[in-house]
């Protein structure tokens, strides 16, 4: 059966206490040992992002005090506006988890330490001659609509072998793995399976996949990297 996963509401929105957070960061990261080790899997192997857009200081600090190091933004202008502060109090790894474009990229290779979305040769190129020009080396996914979605960002799956290959024989890019967000509507397992395959058959390492509806089962079918924003945060001003 299909599920509705972008309308994900989650009790204690924008006013959520600092204790509020710190549970249920806890929880969480319960969780996702819990379903590692009931895949079989080392939970050490599985990395939690947590998903940061539209939330400010307030709400990130107390999760940067429970020991959380790796947050994901979908803007680069957004990122630029909160998270340099943040830098100079915390060691952190910042993700990009939202489309790039071209413009962006430069402030994009400046500001994160992994881009989840490379989809086209261009951005391959562009972000590759930022990292050459800084000396900065990001950890990088192409992203995949595995659901073929005209409007979505991402490379069809048929369409990452030549990809991959530009970036890497090309650019020389270090292309760690692959990315996917499900269909809306669509059952997300499905899509999961399909992206680990596909990585499986490039000799990827590791998956960008799963969210505040479905990391369980995105670790289930081998996440290394599940992004989670609501179900730490609180839902948002805007959907999840």
């Amino acid at each position: 059966m299909a599920r509705v996963r972008r309308g994900l509401r989650v009790p204690g929105g924008g006013g959520m206490s600092t204790a509020d957070v710190v549970a249920r960061l806890a929880d969480v990261r319960r969780r996702i040992d819990a379903a590692a080790v009931a895949a079989g899997r080392d939970p050490a192997a599985v990395h939690l992002v947590a998903v940061t857009k539209t939330f400010g200081p307030a709400q990130i600090l107390p999760a940067l005090a429970a020991g959380q190091r790796a947050f994901a933004e979908n803007r680069v202008q957004e990122a630029a506006g909160k998270w340099p502060a943040l830098r100079e109090r915390y060691p952190l790894a910042l993700h990009l988890i939202g489309p790039l474009q071209s413009n962006k990229v430069r402030d994009a290779v400046r500001l994160f330490d992994a881009i989840h979305t490379i989809d086209r040769p261009k951005i391959a190129a562009a972000i590759a001659g930022e990292m050459a020009k800084h000396g900065k080396t990001l950890a990088l996914f192409l992203q995949v609509n595995t659901g073929a979605e005209p409007r979505k960002a991402g490379v069809v799956p048929q369409a990452v072998p030549a990809l991959l290959a530009f970036c890497r024989d090309r650019l020389q890019l270090p292309i760690r793995g692959l990315m996917c967000i499900p269909p809306l509507t669509a059952e997300p397992a499905a899509h999961f399976a399909v992206l680990a395959a596909l990585a499986a058959e490039l000799g990827l390492g590791e998956l960008s996949m799963g969210m505040s509806a479905d990391f369980e089962l995105a670790i289930a079918h081998g996440a290394t990297h599940v992004r989670v924003g609501s179900q730490i945060f609180g839902s948002r001003r805007q959907a999840d």
